[in-house]
């Protein structure tokens, strides 16, 4: 395999224990050789990231702020972007920056809604409309962010840029885009995955892309959460669908594989497991059906993982 970065994104959980054992099962397990750490705790990012790269993973840094004003999200980078440095100090060339993640989304501004599960509704719905708002406001808040990162952090730092988004990589290190397949035109992701690699000498990295555990997950991709009913109580699984792991495993077998084709440096699966996502025996609220981890985790047993089957498919195709 010629992918130099086989990863997989990873929210911390709040058990330092529970941390340990997820990040161990990451690199020992998973064949993984970069975890890309999601938090909006420096502290808790510096934790798991020092663990992390005492077991031998390199580690890309990801801050996480929703719905947040455009300075608290820059003093937030500036917090982050200072504990990354210190660990980049103490484990050279071992560390990346990520300024942030979907802007477009997780900040408000760009596309109309005061929340990102609204924004997330006319994302899906009326997105054309907006596109070239997006691009222009995005193009500022980057170039904001890169700066306040340089100022601290001084290995090499990238976005996770929304398939949707358009970003100038000029002043980047490396291209980083979550690109999830979706839809029934696997020859057209393809393509543009090919144009991606084609357009620029810097390295390509695939910063997330995952499916959930049900018949026609694969379609959905990134949408896959949508299956869920969340102003139910509790939240429930909307009706006509029917939990299958091997989708998500082979959607995930067969995105490793191309990416490795096409040339692609790096790529991180989303995700490892998603607490907010419990697995329950009973269908109708099994929302791990829904979520894109590839464990899943009792609902009543919060610290406990079980693999599933797209688990054993990516430590296979990670440490063939």
């Amino acid at each position: 395999m010629t992918l130099q970065i086989r990863g997989i994104s990873y929210v911390p959980a709040a058990e330092p224990d529970v941390v340990r054992r997820d990040l161990r099962a990451i690199a020992e397990d998973l064949h993984c050789t970069t975890v890309m750490l999601i938090e909006s705790d420096p502290e808790q990012l510096h934790a798991a990231a020092e663990y992390a790269l005492e077991l031998g993973l390199d580690v890309y840094v990801r801050p996480y702020v929703e719905d947040r004003p455009h300075a608290e999200v820059l003093a937030h980078l500036e917090r982050t972007a200072e504990m990354a440095e210190r660990m980049r100090l103490r484990f050279p060339g071992r560390v990346t920056l990520l300024v942030g993640s979907e802007f477009s989304l997780t900040s408000p501004g760009m596309i109309p809604g005061p929340r990102m599960f609204l924004r997330v509704q006319v994302l899906v719905r009326w997105r054309r409309f907006f596109d070239r708002r997006i691009t222009r406001k995005l193009a500022v808040l980057l170039r904001d962010a890169l700066t306040v990162a340089r100022q601290e952090f001084h290995g090499p730092i990238s976005y996770a840029a929304g398939y949707w988004e358009q970003v100038d990589w000029s002043d980047f290190d490396l291209i980083g885009v979550n690109l999830y397949r979706f839809g029934t035109d696997a020859a057209a992701y393809e393509r543009r995955l090919r144009a991606l690699t084609a357009a620029s000498s810097k390295p390509v990295v695939i910063t997330e892309f995952g499916c959930g555990s049900f018949v026609g997950a694969d379609r959905r991709g990134p949408g896959s959460f949508l299956i869920v009913n969340w102003f139910a109580s509790p939240p429930r699984i909307k009706e006509g669908h029917r939990r299958d792991e091997a989708t998500q495993a082979t959607y995930l077998g067969e995105l490793i594989d191309l990416y490795d084709a096409a040339g692609v440096h790096g790529c991180f699966v989303y995700t490892y497991a998603m607490a907010d996502f419990p697995h329950w025996s009973d269908p109708l609220f099994d929302l791990d059906m829904a979520g894109f981890g590839v464990v899943k985790i009792p609902a009543h047993d919060l610290t406990r993982r079980e693999p599933k089957q797209s688990f054993a498919v990516v430590a296979r195709k990670y440490g063939g």
